[in-house]
């Protein structure tokens, strides 16, 4: 299912992005085709290559000329690492601001790491 608050060729490409992250797409694995996305949620082509071809430029994917697009063999580390760049972006940089505010000690925010960690 697609939501209209984000681009629909990025909602592709995130979803793909968790397969392979999951395993559920595998290293070597064939994904489905721009025309595949296409018919299978009602859109242009191009708006689900535009999605796949991201993927291509960030090494996660390769082209088998005539045949499709696989995953690539250092796919899951290459996301995991844009993804932990990420999260860092999203969570921890404006955490550790926050504290600053709050006058927040580092080691208590471990200690409230792990005491989430244990409820």
């Amino acid at each position: 299912m697609l939501d209209d608050a984000k681009p629909i060729f990025l909602q592709i490409k995130e979803q793909l992005e968790d397969s392979i992250l999951n395993g559920s797409i595998p290293i070597g694995e064939r994904v489905p085709s721009t025309n595949e996305f296409a018919q299978h949620y009602k859109i242009n082509p191009a708006t689900a290559g535009k999605g796949i071809n991201q993927l291509v430029d960030e090494g996660i994917l390769f082209k088998k000329r005539g045949v499709g697009m696989f995953v690539t063999e250092t796919a899951q580390e290459i996301l995991l690492e844009k993804r932990k760049q990420q999260f860092f972006n999203a969570y921890i940089i404006p955490l550790k601001q926050e504290a600053t505010k709050l006058h927040i000690a580092e080691e208590e925010i471990i200690r409230m790491l792990k005491e989430e960690e244990q409820r």
